[in-house]
Formats: structure tokens, C-alpha cells, sequence
């Protein structure tokens, strides 16, 4: 009596069937989640900007720039009067000034632009006529006719004018003004306001009246 064993008997799973495909491989959860990792990092570094492109940025700008001094400009030419504001009558005709910074000049403040804020509130009549702005609004003195507060706003208002000249190929020269007064400003506070821009490189001014009608 033979007492040969089966050399399968006790195995817990059949023998696999000729031609049959080999289980894949399960990987454990630490390498699945390096490689989802892995996959999220170059996903992102696809979409990412690793540079900035500064010469398209300062085109930009210097297109602002000029729709801004533009912008500046073109209130000239629609001024309202009212009782702080009157303008000079003038029997001139011609076309209003739109280069320049505007410069407004009524019976109670001095102003730039549309900027509601004073560049300096203005006394009376009678101290104007005599002695211009008070010494404090002075370089040196009560007799200056240097605008210290004036100077101050104009020479942000250069800067800009030259980078707008710089932008369209132009000389940076001098920059102008577009003077709106009051038609009962006092000649010395007037020279004042020439002086001081003359002195901030605007050379070139444009006053502005009412046409008159008649």
C-alpha cells in the first residue's frame, strides 16, 4: 500500500490554467499618493507665469498717462460760470486752447484741474491787490512772487507732460497752461501765478475768456 501524498492537497487556491493572465500588481497607499502628488505639481507648473513682461506693462501706462493729460485738457473748453467764477469778455475770436494743464483761478481759491482740493484759498480783493498771497505761500518773503504750494502741483503735472512727450517721440521743451480766471483777479496775483509756472518749465500760457456777445 503506497503512502504517496497529493502535492496539491491542503492548497487554499486551484493551480492556475495554462494561458491564464498574471493578477496586476496592487501598489500600497503611499506610493498611489506620492504619485497623485507627483501628477498635481507638474499640473500646476503647466499653468504657472514664472516671468512678468514689463514692456507690455509700461505701454500700459503710457497710454493712461496720455488719455489722462487728454482728459485734463478737455474740461477747458466747457467751463460754467457762477458766482465764485466769471470769465473775461473779449471781442477775439478763436478756438479754445486743449493742451495743457488747466489752471483755474476763482474769487475764492486757486486751482488745477478738476482736483476739488485748493492749491490755496485766496483773501480778500484788497490784500491780493496790494501785496499778493500771504509770505507764508512764499519762498522768501511777502515780495516773492514764487507759489511754494503752486510749484509743488505743477511739477507733478511736468513730470507727466514729459512722459507723455517722451511716449509720442515729441522734445520734452516746456509744457502748457490753461489759465481760467476770474475777470476780476488782481493783476498782481496774476503775475504771481506766471511767475510761479514760468519758474516749474510751463513757458507757454493760454488765457481763457467768454467771447463777447453783441
Amino acid at each position: 500500500m503506497s503512502d504517496t501524498k497529493d502535492p496539491n492537497a491542503g492548497s487554499s487556491s486551484p493551480p492556475p490554467k495554462p494561458g491564464a493572465r498574471k493578477p496586476a500588481p496592487q501598489a500600497d497607499m503611499v506610493t498611489f499618493k506620492g504619485a497623485l502628488r507627483r501628477m498635481k505639481r507638474k499640473r500646476r507648473r503647466e499653468h504657472e507665469v514664472d516671468y512678468l513682461n514689463l514692456t507690455a506693462m509700461l505701454d500700459l501706462m503710457t497710454i493712461i498717462l496720455v488719455f489722462l493729460l487728454q482728459s485734463m485738457a478737455s474740461s477747458a473748453a466747457t467751463v460754467q460760470e457762477n458766482d465764485d467764477m466769471k470769465l473775461a469778455r473779449s471781442s477775439l475770436r478763436g478756438e479754445p486752447s486743449d493742451k495743457g494743464i488747466v489752471l483755474i483761478i476763482s474769487k475764492s481759491a486757486l486751482l488745477i484741474g478738476e482736483d476739488p482740493d485748493p492749491v490755496v484759498k485766496l483773501p480778500s480783493r484788497d490784500q491780493l491787490a496790494q501785496s499778493g498771497l500771504d509770505s507764508q505761500y512764499k519762498r522768501s518773503g511777502p515780495n516773492d512772487l514764487y507759489i511754494v504750494p503752486l510749484a509743488r502741483r505743477l511739477e507733478n503735472a511736468r513730470k507727466l507732460d514729459k512722459a507723455v512727450r517722451a511716449a509720442r517721440g515729441n522734445a520734452a521743451g516746456t509744457s502748457e497752461a490753461i489759465i481760467i480766471a476770474d475777470a476780476t483777479t488782481p493783476y498782481r496775483l496774476l503775475i504771481e501765478v506766471l511767475y510761479t509756472l514760468g519758474q516749474s518749465e510751463f513757458g507757454r500760457y493760454h488765457l481763457m475768456v467768454m467771447k463777447k456777445t453783441g
